[in-house]
């Protein structure tokens, strides 16, 4: 179905029926599947013989979800995992060993700086963080062990906004995978792969699903890469749930419809706050003031994302008055939802990376997230107002 356009894609990639015909993606609630005879079993099993073998490594709908997700983002192969944060742990894990070295950029989400800078040298692989703009610093930054180059982009919170054909050609030179976090933006605005990633990982539990309803992660690239984390999977088993996939399987449907709604209130909600009294600053690509604006619009098919950060004046008590002042805004640090959310990152977000790595990150305690949802936006303004004209 490669021939179709992205909205076709949408609704209609990965989709496969039963000998019952149905019309809409079936839900397969099964922790295991029978087989015809026990050399049947053994050829499922060895993976001489394609089929269902157990839900934690293959299921019907699951495989629909990951063959939709890898053809909206022009991926060849794609592995559905329990949570955003597991993807990256596959990907490392089934990537990677002892002695080999990571190369990230700044401004990573605070689990994923948690997982890379401190667990995951547990284990013998080491990180090093780099700006996350700066093309060169990932090129000085490379070792003859670096196996990965891992990105965010845009950057949560603050928005930055990573070149990714600029650090691919970086990742070619050292002969390192080179990994694009795509969950801000999603396929219907950026595709990394185009642009020289190897691949892109996603926290499905956002603009994927898109409603706040269940958790979801993925891995997307080349068939040998994915095959790596898959067989990581395979054993560990943080696998996704079939109802979860089947939930965000039906979310990618509305995908571009609602990322370019929210994009559009986004824009329009930066552009007020950039002239509020008592906004110190906004960080939101859409806008020409942000340091990469040109090239968000070249990357992000014109469009900002539907995510606006602002720096309000008196530090947190004042930021904090104005998370406490509103009463339709969700509270909440999950962001993609159809309902607009709003929270502080440097006591959410990045709560556990220390203080010195928030400095570094430029996450300080007057900064607010906005994920903008569905609402009007004149609503999702006057809840704003209401603390910020106090």
């Amino acid at each position: 179905m490669n021939d179709f356009d992205f909205d076709t894609l949408a609704v209609r990639a990965g989709t496969t029926r039963s000998d019952f015909g149905e019309h809409s993606e079936a839900l397969y609630l099964t922790s295991s599947f029978c087989f015809e005879n026990a050399a049947e079993a053994a050829a499922r099993f060895s993976g001489e013989e394609a089929g269902m073998v157990y839900a934690r490594f293959t299921n019907p709908t699951v495989s629909m979800m990951q063959e939709r997700l890898a053809a909206l983002e022009g991926g060849e192969a794609c592995v559905a995992t329990s949570s955003g944060m597991s993807a990256i742990l596959a990907l490392v894990m089934g990537t990677m060993k002892a002695g080999e070295h990571v190369v990230a950029s700044t401004g990573l989400f605070g689990a994923t700086q948690q997982l890379l800078g401190n667990i995951m040298a547990r284990f013998g692989i080491e990180t090093t963080m780099v700006p996350a703009t700066d093309v060169e610093a990932y090129r000085r930054a490379i070792r003859p062990e670096t196996r990965l180059i891992f990105v965010e982009t845009p950057s949560n919170p603050l928005t930055e906004v990573v070149d990714i054909s600029a650090v691919a050609a970086v990742a070619r030179e050292a002969g390192a995978l080179f990994a694009v976090d795509n969950c801000f933006c999603t396929p219907a605005l950026q595709r990394p792969l185009e642009l020289g990633a190897d691949i892109v990982v996603h926290s499905a539990t956002k603009y994927l699903d898109g409603q706040g309803r269940v958790l979801g992660g993925a891995v997307v690239g080349a068939a040998p890469v994915v095959e790596e984390v898959f067989k990581f999977l395979r054993t560990a088993g943080p696998c996704i749930s079939p109802f979860n996939a089947w939930v965000i399987l039906k979310g990618l449907e509305t995908l571009r419809i609602r990322m370019q709604a929210q994009s559009a209130a986004a824009l329009e909600l930066a552009r007020w706050l950039e002239v509020l009294p008592g906004v110190a600053r906004v960080h939101y690509p859409g806008l020409e003031s942000h340091p990469q604006h040109a090239l968000a619009m070249r990357q992000q098919r014109g469009s900002g994302g539907a995510i606006v950060s602002f720096d309000v004046e008196g530090g947190r008590e004042r930021a904090w008055q104005v998370v406490d002042s509103t009463r339709m805004l969700s509270i909440t640090a999950n962001l993609g939802d159809t309902r607009t959310t709003i929270t502080h990152p440097a006591t959410t977000t990045h709560g556990r990376i220390s203080a010195e790595a928030r400095t570094a990150a430029g996450i300080g305690e007057g900064l607010l997230r906005v994920a903008v949802g569905l609402e009007s936006v004149e609503d999702i303004k006057a809840d704003l107002a209401r603390g910020l004209h106090a």
